[in-house]
């Protein structure tokens, strides 16, 4: 059975793929000479931003010794992160040292990706590659910080990078590509992870729901298939919450 009729298209604008920016769709494109200029994307990692801040803010703006409400909340977020992740991978001791910044990361994370799956918003700010740079970053630079600072510079490169036992040539072989792999490789495949999973996710998610609307307004025997797409759609919406 021919397709026929036209393509009642959904209003994407230029957000199909995040990172397109149509300038004439920018907020404060004419104040200040443009210099505070940001696109929808821009204003849905500020809008989580200040969301994660005050939520925190009230939490434990009063701390009380028998918690309730949004500090039970928030408490029990905290202790997630504290109990299974940091302690878990680094031990009591060194939880408490790291747990800020991992905590950090934990929650900015989350928070970002959220509005994937949030109607009105359905995109994460992670989507875009400079939010996960930033992250990797913060990241990579802890990693070589804690470890300098506990065995000192080079040690902890020789350890990180040198596996012991080897026969002495192949260090000629395997040390360029630990290095490589530990200190340039690492931060990268951490920033393309975060991104891609949540570009994909985006892009999956447009055309399974762009696919519904294009077989509904068939009107004939195709509209049926819009069904099973939104269908999917949904699936795979409940997939991203997951992710």
């Amino acid at each position: 059975m021919a397709l026929s009729g036209h393509f009642h298209e959904p209003n994407l604008g230029e957000e199909f793929f995040p990172g397109q920016i149509n300038p004439s769709e920018l907020f404060l494109r004419d104040f200040a000479g443009g210099a505070f200029a940001f696109d929808r994307l821009m204003f849905v990692r500020i809008l989580m931003t200040l969301v994660l801040v005050v939520l925190f803010a009230l939490a434990f703006k009063n701390p009380k010794l028998v918690p309730k409400g949004l500090q039970n909340v928030g408490e029990h977020a905290v202790d997630f992160v504290r109990i299974y992740i940091a302690e878990d991978i680094l031990g009591k001791k060194e939880a408490k040292r790291f747990l800020p910044i991992i905590a950090t990361i934990f929650f900015a994370v989350l928070f970002m990706n959220v509005p994937t799956i949030i109607p009105g918003l359905n995109i994460s700010p992670n989507g875009r590659i400079g939010m996960p740079i930033v992250l990797a970053a913060v990241a990579y630079i802890a990693m070589i910080y804690a470890g300098a600072k506990r065995y000192g510079f080079g040690k902890f490169i020789k350890s990180s990078v040198v596996i012991p036992n080897l026969p002495p040539a192949l260090h000629l072989l395997v040390v360029p590509i630990e290095f490589f792999s530990t200190f340039i490789l690492r931060p990268v495949t951490l920033a393309i992870r975060l991104m891609a999973n949540f570009l994909a996710g985006h892009i999956i998610l447009v055309l399974l729901f762009s696919a519904s609307n294009f077989f509904f307004w068939q009107l004939n025997g195709w509209t049926a298939l819009s069904g099973v797409t939104i269908i999917l759609g949904i699936a795979f919406s409940l997939f991203e919450i997951i992710v």
